[in-house]
């Protein structure tokens, strides 16, 4: 999944998200997700989060449990 859909992501999901200051590079974070801050369903460039530990940004991936 590719983290633009809200109904995608859930609290405590494990996300791949790309910080505002690594925007340009592209380089991900990984985390688990302590809120979703994005209120729309959809969002081409990502629903934005807040990861556990306080780092904020959009999501460009979900990482699916096996």
């Amino acid at each position: 999944m590719d983290g633009r859909k809200r109904a995608d992501i859930s609290i405590g999901a494990e996300v791949q998200i790309v910080l505002k200051q690594d925007q340009r590079t592209g380089e991900l974070t990984h985390g688990f997700v302590q809120r979703i801050l994005t209120k729309s369903s959809f969002h081409p460039h990502g629903i934005k989060v807040r990861l556990e530990d306080g780092q904020v940004g959009r999501v460009k991936g979900v990482i699916e449990e096996d």
